[in-house]
């Protein structure tokens, strides 16, 4: 599986320091979803075995985890994480160009044609017009989006993250071989939490997404299994 995306979009983020926790509900939900995001905090908590062990579970995994530093330190941690055999990894596309291309040759050169999928991460979807005037960082959060975007694929990427509102502007500029990591997704009546450019499911896969992010609308339900298996069904997957 490892470089190609499954048919169901739906990644689940598994954010949480328990290793208990997280293989439980990362079996809860694996029939529902088509693969499984960890990030930074379970990654600081666990480390490689524990990104190994969800790995060996055998769904599609995104190691979420940014890397943002100088391009040899990058493809360094790069290599790290691709020997453990995720699907997706991603580095901050504001780290450059030649970062960005030494953490595909990374992927590459560790992995083979096994190598997980290099995205640029965009926009945190934390993060809105006023946190980018705070910045000093000039025009709009889209516009911000497509520049990196543009760099990313110049760098021989395979896609970003981006909010879904800038999935039809991306798909337009970038193709639609490059792929579109979506976060901030809430199924309706869902609560944003700390997200504020979000989307539904189905609005952002009709957009033009290729994988869905989504976290606690899954992971805080009574029901996990329930909760994926309902958002599975208004995909029609």
């Amino acid at each position: 599986m490892t470089g190609d995306l499954p048919k169901n979009p739906v990644f689940c983020a598994i954010d949480t320091p328990d290793l208990a926790h997280a293989l439980k509900l990362a079996l809860d939900v694996k029939d529902h979803v088509g693969g499984l995001k960890v990030g930074l905090e379970f990654f600081n908590h666990q480390g490689p075995d524990g990104v190994r062990q969800i790995v060996e579970m055998g769904s599609p995994v995104f190691t979420d985890l940014k890397f943002h530093d100088i391009p040899n330190t990058v493809a360094g941690a790069v290599r790290g994480i691709a020997r453990l055999g995720p699907t997706l990894l991603n580095v901050h596309a504001a780290g450059g160009l030649a970062m960005m291309r030494a953490a595909k040759e990374a992927a590459i050169e560790t992995a083979g044609d096994k190598a997980p999928l290099v995205i640029g991460v965009t926009l945190l979807t934390s993060l809105n017009e006023t946190d980018l005037e705070r910045q000093s960082i000039a025009g709009s959060s889209e516009d911000h989006v497509r520049r990196l975007a543009a760099l990313t694929q110049e760098a021989g990427l395979d896609g970003v993250v981006c909010s879904a509102r800038e999935i039809e502007t991306l798909r337009r500029d970038c193709g639609n071989d490059f792929r579109l990591v979506v976060p901030g997704i809430r199924p309706a009546g869902s609560s944003l939490d700390d997200q504020k450019r979000v989307m539904t499911p189905g609005e952002a896969l009709a957009a033009g997404a290729d994988v869905l992010v989504i976290g606690r609308p899954i992971t805080a339900a009574d029901s996990p299994s329930e909760a994926a298996r309902q958002i599975a069904a208004t995909l029609g997957t």
